[in-house]
């Protein structure tokens, strides 16, 4: 009779534990988050530098950790493999992840940039897209630059089969058109404002609208448990973005700190950077969808796959009460 009371015990156990998150079981307590930093999220380096999400989480025991991220690219292997809990990329970036299984949520607009552009050396005989065909461009998959340079393509005619390209990460990307190992580059700032100002580089195509807005993402299954830390970390945001705005020589100063900039590089790139919208809204959804449509049309994104629906399940704009009004 023991031997079947135990029996009886552990399989009720076995029971509870799978009924448990249908029964509404509360999530394990977070006691640390990580977030990463990118230089093309100046918001990101005003909040690390000041604290204010360390002091708005201490109360609650949560620490907190900053991981930098070198492109969009890095955002999502980070949210992919649970190393941060919040990452910074573009917005059709983040679509493209979400297509292709990555588990996100994109709760936060940091920045409306025009952060890319095709770039080529000076003296480059490259004057147009229509040029690049059978050219060698440097760019980094999985990218707004790598979306830019694809949908600059299909507006001219022409698809990423028709150009060699050299996938490298966004500063050996500029590296190698400063050293003429590519003919052109997909650019990100701040190393395109480098490149620009610094070894006279040349942006030959721009087109502000194909550029997708900078959103802060978040593990779709840690906003569903933990919603209030959610909207801890976009209050924190939203602090560093309207101090940002007012303190515009001290954005200029970090930016340069961190990226080893100099104060005019940094002054260009800030200069085409837009941080006066947060909320994930309709302009948002509408640009990010454009891409994605864009993307479908050019053979990135599968003809079966429901762009618009990919769409709206990622943005996520029920945070909205921890915006600044």
């Amino acid at each position: 009779m023991i031997t079947l009371s135990r029996r009886l015990l552990l399989a009720g156990s076995v029971v509870v534990a799978a009924l448990a998150p249908a029964l509404g079981r509360a999530a394990d307590p977070v006691s640390a988050i990580t977030l990463d930093w990118a230089y093309y999220n100046p918001v990101s380096l005003v909040l690390k530098d000041k604290g204010w999400l360390e002091e708005a989480l201490k109360p609650q025991g949560v620490s907190v950790t900053w991981v930098q991220s070198a492109g969009s690219n890095k955002a999502i292997e980070f949210l992919n493999s649970g190393s941060v809990q919040f990452g910074s990329t573009a917005g059709a970036a983040a679509l493209l992840a979400r297509i292709n299984g990555s588990p996100i949520k994109a709760v936060y607009s940091y920045s409306k940039p025009e952060w890319t552009a095709l770039v080529t050396n000076g003296d480059s005989p490259v004057q147009s897209v229509e040029d690049l065909k059978g050219k060698r461009v440097a760019v980094t998959r999985g990218t707004d630059p790598y979306i830019f340079l694809l949908r600059a393509l299909a507006d001219h005619g022409l698809a990423e089969q028709d150009i060699e390209v050299v996938l490298l990460q966004h500063a050996d990307g500029r590296n190698a058109l400063i050293g003429k190992q590519v003919d052109a580059w997909a650019g990100l700032d701040p190393m395109m404002a480098q490149a620009e100002l610094e070894q006279g580089a040349r942006l030959f195509y721009r087109k502000p609208d194909l550029n997708t807005y900078g959103v802060l993402n978040v593990n779709e299954q840690f906003a569903a448990d933990h919603p209030e830390i959610v909207e801890t970390v976009i209050r924190a945001y939203e602090q560093a973005r309207t101090y940002a705005l007012a303190h515009p020589d001290e954005l200029r100063a970090a930016l340069v700190q961190a990226a080893g900039l100099t104060d005019a590089a940094a002054a260009k790139q800030l200069e085409r950077t837009d941080l006066s919208g947060p909320a994930i809204d309709a302009p948002k959804r509408d640009t990010i969808l454009a891409a994605g449509v864009a993307l479908q049309k050019a053979g990135v994104i599968e003809a079966g796959v429901d762009v618009a629906a990919a769409v709206d399940a990622l943005l996520d704009s029920r945070f909205k009460t921890a915006l600044a009004q």
